[in-house]
């Protein structure tokens, strides 16, 4: 198998008028997989997020992850020449994505009904704080409100304390992958129907409507269900997980910290040995999830007791050879040497511009799921701002040097 040569999504060409995380994240998992993403930049700063933790240079190494194996056009969308040059690309897209305020969109001209009539079979694959209806649709908000309004920031952190966000952009990202999902979801109907002669999608059902906040919501597993069945209301549990015990963070002797999933009926027999507690594997009161849960505090101070008396090698090693799931809590160096991203293909490097210098063999996140036995390999980081401008403009849509400096603002900056 030739990994060069998989891509299932060849052939489908996405639009991308997205800003920041969602929506790239979404047009990133379609590129990854053959599509060909292009991404509509402003002029002259283009996507925000090429200025988000930027260390060097002009363009962040986070621009470059969150966009890479896409092509960058630069249009002008607050004039009529770029507003036309996004109708034609509409018209030989598949899917556009955007993650504009509610509204946004419809307000430049360019809403469902006006992109519809640009191309009959687009799917339109919106991302937003609170979706396209009800009566929050209408305000901003990133992923950190989102995540509260879903019910997740709630649980992040420990109970004495406020609620803490986790090192990511969590929201985002998941709702870029609802995004992805969405598309591919709604260009399999589409083709299914092409093929079963079944006539077009309607437009209502070519809308993906993704809210941040819902997607943050959809993780939470049974919240509401045991909320409203029981009137359990789930509290912040720091590093364990409600309801299941043990399992935990732990501090080594030298300082490591090792996490366990000892919570296993089976397992938790195997750990307790091994931690020198046999008497905690024979008491009746611990032999089920729930009693166990109930007795965290002792189980993760006998835990603790133990691991502070070895390395944290020398308690992972202990903990595989009983048969228990554990592991170090890997830090961004442990995981650039790990053998097993590397065996992986997890790990690309890749000679890298900031845009004042190029920064040689910079490793970066390889693509997932894995087809075959290897990561994918990712074809370019994310595009120089305007890199492909002339390509698409000038290919794609046959336009000359005059129609692509007004279509991209570049008619504007070159008057004197």
């Amino acid at each position: 198998m030739t990994h060069q040569t998989i891509a299932p999504l060849d052939g489908v060409r996405v639009l991308e008028l997205g800003n920041y995380i969602a929506a790239p994240t979404a047009g990133r998992l379609l590129a990854d997989f053959g599509a060909e993403v292009i991404k509509v930049e402003r002029p002259g700063t283009g996507d925000e997020l090429r200025n988000w933790r930027l260390h060097k240079g002009n363009t962040s190494m986070l621009y470059r992850t969150l966009n890479r194996n896409k092509k960058s056009v630069v249009l002008d969308l607050r004039t009529e020449a770029g507003k036309q040059a996004v109708l034609a690309l509409v018209a030989k897209c598949d899917i556009l994505l955007e993650n504009f305020r509610p509204g946004t969109l419809e307000k430049w001209g360019l809403g469902p009904e006006v992109l519809n009539q640009a191309n009959p079979d687009l799917i339109v694959t919106r991302i937003s704080a609170f979706g396209q209806t009800g009566p929050l649709s209408e305000r901003p908000g990133f992923a950190a409100v989102a995540e509260a309004y879903g019910g997740f920031r709630n649980l992040v952190g420990d109970p004495d304390r406020a609620p803490v966000r986790v090192g990511v952009s969590i929201g985002d990202s998941i709702a870029g992958l609802y995004a992805a999902f969405g598309s591919m979801m709604s260009l399999y109907q589409r083709e299914a129907r092409r093929r079963d002669s079944a006539g077009a999608v309607p437009l209502t059902e070519r809308i993906i409507d993704v809210a941040l906040n819902e997607a943050m919501f959809s993780m939470m597993e049974s919240l509401i269900p045991d909320y409203q069945a029981y009137g359990v209301d789930r509290q912040r549990v720091g590093g364990r997980m409600e309801g299941i015990a043990p399992s935990n963070a732990y501090v080594c002797k030298d300082g490591a910290s090792i996490v366990v999933a000892g919570n296993g009926d089976s397992i938790y027999q195997r750990y307790m040995q091994t931690i020198g507690r046999p008497d905690l594997a024979e008491d009746p009161s611990l032999q089920t999830n729930a009693g166990r849960w109930a007795h965290r505090e002792e189980l993760d101070q006998a835990i603790g007791e133990w691991a502070a008396t070895l390395s944290g090698t020398e308690a992972l090693a202990a903990l595989e050879a009983a048969g228990v799931p554990a592991g170090p809590i890997y830090t961004a160096a442990d995981i650039s040497t790990d053998s097993q991203y590397a065996a992986r293909n997890m790990i690309q490097k890749f000679d890298v511009s900031t845009g004042e210098e190029i920064l040689p063999g910079v490793g970066f996140p390889g693509i997932v799921p894995v087809i075959g036995d290897q990561s994918l390999p990712i074809r370019n980081l994310g595009p120089d701002l305007g890199e492909n401008t002339q390509e698409i403009l000038g290919g794609l849509l046959d336009m000359d040097a005059a129609q692509i400096n007004a279509a991209s603002g570049r008619e504007e900056a070159l008057r004197p």
